[in-house]
């Protein structure tokens, strides 16, 4: 008896490898930008779910430059990231055999916010360059009560935190006192919890107890980033390798293109991708 039962496991081994690998089809593996990961991606997600129900998606968020390793390694199918793959990441996905491929699903805009027990409403793109590279160091300068100003700023592994430097800093370098957090949700808890605190976050309703500065004036909403008036704008991606996207991945990717897709990306407060540029070529599956 527990020879047959030895030989039967054995037969079934085969089977049960098969079945293993059609399950993994049926995985789709989202790994990359917090801009993306954070707020938006669940709920594009929620409602793709709805829509292809036997497809699990795998979300991780551990930063731009994170997904672009993994996408070159073949450990994810998709990589969103706040800015485009730079030189380095172009060389290690040429090395690795893959071409890197973009669509564009839309622009996030990055709020400057404040203690809401600061009295200050608005700051010039040049003092808000000054405060986050050291050049301001005091509240007094900017015109609020005197007090050392304590920036707040996303971490090295976040596209964000690089892309804040390119349309703010000139691409200088942050102050030595700015701490690093590894989202936006660490950042708006530690600017409520210091009233001297400065940082940024996306656009949309200010975390509980602080204040999104104007910037020249201007607030940051979803229209003024679509018509260019919001300086902090930039567009949120989302990689694959050219050639090789599985059908979930195209599925994916329709979806958030879609004018559903398109909807929620406006209802989180983002600006909609621009159609002339959607994809940057062909839709996948077109």
């Amino acid at each position: 008896m527990k020879t047959r039962l030895f030989l039967l496991a054995l037969l079934l081994i085969p089977f049960a490898a098969v079945h293993a690998q059609d399950n993994d089809t049926d995985v789709l593996r989202i790994t990359g930008s917090n801009v993306f990961g954070e707020k938006l991606g669940p709920q594009i997600l929620e409602a793709f779910a709805k829509l292809e129900p036997n497809i699990r998606v795998k979300l991780k968020r551990p930063g731009t430059s994170q997904g672009f390793a993994a996408l070159i390694a073949g450990e994810a199918d998709i990589a969103p990231a706040s800015r485009p793959a730079n030189r380095k990441e172009l060389a290690a996905a040429k090395a690795a055999g893959r071409q890197l491929r973009s669509y564009t699903i839309g622009s996030y805009g990055v709020s400057i916010i404040i203690n809401e027990a600061n009295p200050l409403r608005s700051l010039k793109p040049s003092q808000i360059r000054d405060i986050f590279t050291g050049k301001i160091t005091d509240w007094k300068q900017v015109g609020a009560p005197a007090g050392a100003i304590q920036p707040f700023v996303l971490d090295k592994h976040t596209g964000a935190r690089v892309g804040f430097q390119l349309l703010a800093m000139k691409g200088a370098n942050y102050v030595s006192t700015a701490q690093s957090l590894p989202d936006y949700a660490a950042i708006g808890a530690a600017v409520a919890s210091d009233p001297l605190a400065i940082g940024y976050n996306g656009i949309g309703a200010a975390p509980s107890g602080t204040r999104a500065l104007l910037v020249n004036g201007q607030s940051a909403n979803a229209a003024a980033i679509y018509e260019g008036l919001y300086p902090y704008a930039n567009r949120v991606y989302l990689y694959t390798t050219s050639g090789k996207e599985n059908t979930n991945a195209q599925k994916f990717i329709r979806f958030i293109l879609s004018r559903q897709g398109q909807g929620i990306i406006e209802n989180a407060s983002y600006a909609p991708a621009p159609r002339p540029s959607l994809g940057e070529g062909a839709i996948p599956g077109f």
